[in-house]
């Protein structure tokens, strides 16, 4: 009698021993997300991943990551990424929560006076431009400016808006 209380005993010590190890080494292992932080919203297209404990970034526009962008790194990482609602985690040996990021929009139309009395239309915003070149109050033409693109445009007014 006296032996198998010491034997219970024994074998409870190892079975919470066993969880409590278990449970230190999923706390080791899970990755540390340091940000952006959980519904981060911003303007600027290059976003800083910062975290710990994990070599891939798994990017996506549906919750469900059914078409994500995977990034293998080694340290934290600048990634541009486009207008739109992006979820996001990092795996290494288990996964981290899944985080939602927001990219605005931002029209943003610079005008430059050129040398030869024309004008260089500057996209400065984060998101394509379609521009309408007026002269004299009539619509005299459109072009199309990437993120940082310029174009040398002949008018007296120029109205962009964001294309598609």
């Amino acid at each position: 009698m006296i032996g198998s209380k010491y034997i219970l005993l024994i074998d409870a010590f190892l079975v919470l021993g066993s969880l409590f190890a278990v449970w230190f080494i999923a706390d080791y292992a899970q990755p540390l997300v340091i940000a952006p932080l959980d519904d981060y919203t911003t303007f600027n297209n290059s976003v800083l991943f910062e975290f710990e404990k994990a070599d891939l970034i798994l990017i996506d526009n549906n919750l469900d990551f059914s078409s994500p962008r995977e990034v293998y790194v080694q340290n934290n990482i600048l990634i541009n990424l486009a207008p739109g609602v992006y979820y996001w985690k990092v795996v290494g040996a288990l996964e981290s929560e899944v985080r939602e990021l927001t990219i605005e929009s931002d029209v943003d139309l610079k005008i430059r006076e050129a040398q030869d009395g024309n004008y260089e239309v500057v996209n400065a915003g984060n998101t394509e431009l379609e521009v309408d070149i007026y002269d004299h109050g009539r619509l005299s033409g459109k072009i199309i400016l990437g993120v940082e693109e310029s174009s040398e445009a002949e008018g007296d007014k120029f109205v962009g808006g964001e294309n598609g």
